[in-house]
């Protein structure tokens, strides 16, 4: 019975945090939608255009700077709760917004909040969860990711008919408002609270998560063991060979996953979907969210698979049908989609990418940063990869649509390809197995000098 009441309490723990996922994905998606209209509204050139989509990116990179100096100071709790404050705030404003100028700073103010919640839910949820499931509870993030780019396909599909796009901005400060109250009641990480010297107040909080008294105290001294050493942050990464490894693995792993494609083709769907033979607004507003269902279930799977079978089964899988997809779906703009039956397997194509990336590299890569740094250096380590993640997905947001006019779909889509296949190399050589580790298992593999494949081996 008291097994049956402490695992609720984690999954209720972990589906709240993961709320900060839902912002993500809603943000993520809205754009989507609204862009046509704050288009045709603003009469913006497509240089503004990709601005309005990238604005969020740039905000986030600052406000994972922001999120890990208040981690350290203020604990993970708080960086959600202010994030769940701040989104409210910058949906608002960009629902306001008189001008596109207004419209690109509003966003950039929302992309702190969505920096913030990136780069600390992963880290809260992997810091509370059990080992035996921790794959499953760190991959509820990316699920409530692609549930929130759903909602927001909803949204906009239903206020597209009015073109009402303030409102397909401003109604997503909704979910912000309710998961920053459902967050004043989660409990402090205990790691965050060993940290401060607070063991007392950790181990409380442990007795409410873990099962059994010989698993808290095991993990209390395995704590404690980890934050020993007074090195954390740039220390860390100046004095320590492995340390500076691990974090070039985990900005790796962020641009791994954002060179797969997939943020381009959510942000710019409409526009593929066009490109592949749905001429009507409405056609393709239904097609993304056919997109974004397919997405929430392909994702839910990676919940049940992350645990029994591995992170890095499912990445080969994943990056594998990814390469393979993008090269269908190059094929199919190459040869023109002027056939139904071309125009059938560009969808294939790209719904098979969808499903390959969710099962995949979108939980696992947000997974795995969460895992493999050690404890004084995993805000740091964290905010690193995560700020990697952000560049790359301004860099490609901010050059996607000219991109696409200059090549054309067929070899935009073909670059994706190449670098979904050479991904797999490093799959293979760099990347660790965590699966049923403890994250001080990982660390003390860490900085005894094993290769980075090889942290995840208990000892």
């Amino acid at each position: 019975m008291q097994q049956s009441a402490t695992t609720k309490f984690v999954y209720m723990i972990s589906v709240t945090a993961a709320l900060a996922g839902l912002l993500f994905g809603i943000d993520t998606g809205v754009i989507s939608g609204a862009l046509p209209f704050v288009i045709k509204h603003f009469n913006t050139t497509t240089s503004q255009a990709e601005y309005v989509v990238s604005a969020v990116l740039f905000g986030a990179f600052f406000g994972t700077l922001m999120g890990s100096y208040l981690s350290k100071r203020l604990g993970r709790k708080i960086v959600l709760f202010i994030s769940g404050i701040v989104f409210t705030i910058g949906c608002l404003l960009s629902a306001s917004a008189q001008s596109v100028d207004q419209l690109i700073f509003y966003r950039i103010i929302l992309g702190l909040s969505v920096g913030m919640a990136a780069f600390i839910a992963p880290i809260y949820l992997s810091e509370m969860a059990p080992r035996r499931f921790r794959g499953g509870i760190v991959s509820m993030y990316q699920v409530m990711v692609y549930l929130g780019i759903l909602i927001a396909f909803i949204s906009d599909t239903y206020f597209s008919y009015t073109g009402a796009w303030r409102w397909m901005l401003g109604i997503i400060c909704i979910p912000a408002i309710i998961m920053a109250v459902l967050v004043l009641f989660l409990p402090r990480s205990p790691r965050w609270l060993i940290l401060k010297n607070y063991k007392q107040d950790a181990s409380e909080v442990l007795h409410k998560i873990r099962d059994n008294e010989e698993e808290i105290e095991r993990e209390l001294k395995e704590i404690e063991a980890s934050v020993k050493s007074q090195e954390n942050g740039f220390s860390l990464l100046r004095t320590n060979k492995p340390f500076r490894k691990v974090v070039g693995l985990g900005v790796l792993i962020q641009v791994m996953q954002q060179f797969t494609g997939i943020n381009m083709t959510i942000y710019y769907a409409p526009k593929i979907f066009g490109l592949a033979g749905f001429a009507a607004n409405a056609e393709q507003m239904w097609m993304t969210v056919l997109m974004g269902v397919i997405n929430v279930i392909a994702c839910a799977a990676a919940i049940f698979f992350v645990d029994h079978h591995g992170r890095k089964p499912l990445l080969y899988w994943g990056y594998l049908g990814m390469a393979i997809s993008m090269c269908v779906l190059a094929l199919a703009f190459a040869l023109g989609v002027s056939s139904l039956v071309i125009k059938l397997l560009a969808v294939v194509a790209l719904f098979l990418f969808l499903i390959t990336f969710a099962f995949s590299s979108g939980p696992i890569a947000w997974l795995l940063c969460a895992e493999i740094f050690p404890l004084r250096g995993r805000d740091f380590g964290m905010a690193t990869a995560t700020c990697a993640n952000w560049i790359c997905n301004f860099i490609l947001a901010s050059f996607f649509l000219t991109v696409l006019d200059h090549l054309g779909a067929a070899k935009t889509f073909s670059i994706f390809a190449v670098f979904n296949a050479i991904c797999l190399f490093f799959i293979f050589y760099l990347i660790p197995e965590t699966k049923g580790v403890s994250l001080e298992t990982i660390e003390k593999n860490l900085l005894a000098g094993k290769n980075l494949r090889d942290i995840g081996e208990e000892i």
